[in-house]
């Protein structure tokens, strides 16, 4: 009973990380949004054809959000991993 309340608690921190993971992605998502959002209107407003070096720009700032993303998806499905992990070693001890 004692190890089964133990991994509780162990499963609560690791949601709670994830939880924390996931807010601060979705707060980095949505200031990326109003950034590219501003940046159409200001465009749209000037009634300028994006340059090459705008199109440039634009490309640059999507390619670095591509990255973020894909590091934050590594680095959440590393802890998850390693949850499983001790959760396995916690199965064969109990056995």
């Amino acid at each position: 009973m004692l190890s089964r309340l133990q991994e509780l608690r162990r499963e609560e921190e690791t949601l709670l990380r994830v939880k924390a993971a996931l807010r601060e992605q979705l707060t980095r998502l949505r200031v990326e949004e109003l950034a590219l959002q501003s940046m159409i209107r200001s465009r749209e407003e000037n009634g300028t054809v994006p340059s090459s070096r705008a199109a440039e720009e634009i490309q640059k700032t999507l390619g670095q959000m591509d990255n973020e993303a894909a590091i934050n998806q590594t680095e959440l499905h590393l802890s998850l991993q390693d949850h499983r992990e001790e959760e396995e070693e916690e199965e064969e001890s109990d056995s």
